[in-house]
C-alpha cells in the first residue's frame, strides 16, 4: 500500500458522499418514470461508500466524512437538470475511479476498475450517450478539478 493509494481511496470515499447527497437532489425532483433507476444509482453508491469507508480503515488511515451539504453544479429544479446531474454525478465520480485504478493494485485495482465501469454505464444511461473512455475525457478536458462531484461545503 502507497500513500498515493490511501490518497486515491480516499478521493473516492470522497466522491461516494458527494454522489449519495447528489442522489438525494436527483430523487427529489427525477419523476416518476426514473424514480427506480434514481433509487437504485443512489443505493449503489451508499454501499460503494461503505465499501470504501473499510477499505480506508484497512489501509490505516481514518475515513474522510461527508459534509453536511455540496455545492451543486447548477440548479436542479425540475426531472430534466436531474437527470443533467445525475449523468454529471457520474461521469465524475468514473473520474475518481479511473484515478483508483491507476494507484492501486490487485483487488483493489479490480474493485475499482469494476466501480469505473459501473459508474461509466450509469452516465450513458442518464446522458443517453458515451464516451470513449469514460472517466478519462473529463480529465483531459480539466473538467474535474477536484476529487469530489460535487464542492463540499464547508
Amino acid at each position: 500500500m502507497s500513500s498515493e493509494e490511501l490518497k486515491a481511496v480516499q478521493a473516492a470515499l470522497g466522491a461516494e458522499h458527494a454522489a449519495v447527497y447528489g442522489y438525494g437532489v436527483v430523487g427529489g425532483k427525477i419523476g416518476e418514470p426514473r424514480q427506480s433507476e434514481a433509487r437504485e444509482a443512489y443505493d449503489a453508491h451508499r454501499a460503494r461508500r461503505d465499501e470504501l469507508t473499510r477499505t480506508v480503515r484497512d489501509l490505516g488511515g481514518r475515513p474522510e466524512a461527508s459534509a453536511a451539504a455540496y455545492a451543486l453544479p447548477f440548479p436542479v429544479t425540475d426531472a430534466d437538470s436531474a437527470v443533467r446531474l445525475a449523468a454529471e454525478l457520474e461521469e465524475r465520480v468514473a473520474g475518481v475511479y479511473s484515478d483508483l485504478v491507476r494507484a492501486s493494485e490487485d483487488g483493489r485495482r479490480a474493485a475499482a476498475a469494476e466501480a469505473l465501469r459501473e459508474a461509466a454505464v450509469r452516465a450513458v444511461r442518464w446522458r443517453g450517450g458515451s464516451v470513449a473512455f469514460p472517466g478519462l475525457a473529463e480529465r483531459a478536458a480539466g473538467a474535474v478539478s477536484s476529487a469530489a462531484p460535487a464542492a463540499p461545503h464547508t
